[in-house]
């Protein structure tokens, strides 16, 4: 059973971290963050460290305790560091470009697909066939790569399609004579 709710998430130099009735907020160089912490857990704030203890023994609470741990840790690297998602876009044709505060597709549809971009979010792409996702919430930036993947996701057999970076696509053989 994982006990990673046990270790303590460091606070880096430049991240504030406060607790306010109930929510903890954590501010750094690239934003802030907000969490409702539950009634479950226990987060304390001590120096430059923020831990996280279930109330508790019952299932919910140790439940819990590594989930929010797991939140913690997310907000304080997102506000320091951030988080990013680089995608790449295979097929005759298919590329993507940043128009204003939309990102427009072209996958091999009748029509370009026009995605707009969330707040808090910034993408960027260097070469047509290469998708930046950038921002300090790492679901929010998750969410939009799927959604952006989901348009048009790799297919097997030529590779055609939106992926990952760091995907590998399972190729299948086509048809024989």
């Amino acid at each position: 059973m994982s006990r990673v709710g046990k270790y303590p998430v460091e606070i880096p130099a430049g991240v504030q971290a406060s607790i306010v009735e109930g929510v903890l907020v954590v501010k750094g160089k690239l934003g802030e963050q907000k969490l409702q912490l539950t009634e479950y857990v226990d987060t304390v704030i001590e120096g430059s460290k923020i831990s996280v203890a279930p109330k508790t023994k019952e299932a919910q609470a140790r439940m819990m305790w590594g989930t929010t741990r797991s939140l913690v840790a997310a907000m304080v690297k997102g506000v320091s560091v951030g988080y990013s998602k680089s995608m790449e876009i295979n097929g005759t044709g298919y590329r993507a470009a940043v128009q204003g505060a939309n990102l427009v597709l072209q996958l091999g549809y009748s029509h370009d697909v026009v995605y707009p971009i969330p707040e808090g979010i910034k993408i960027s792409c260097e070469k047509p066939t290469s998708v930046k996702v950038e921002g300090i919430d790492k679901r929010q930036v998750g969410q939009v790569a799927a959604e952006i993947r989901g348009f048009r996701g790799p297919e097997p057999y030529k590779g055609k399609g939106v992926r990952y970076d760091n995907e590998t696509i399972r190729r299948k053989e086509g048809k024989k004579k």
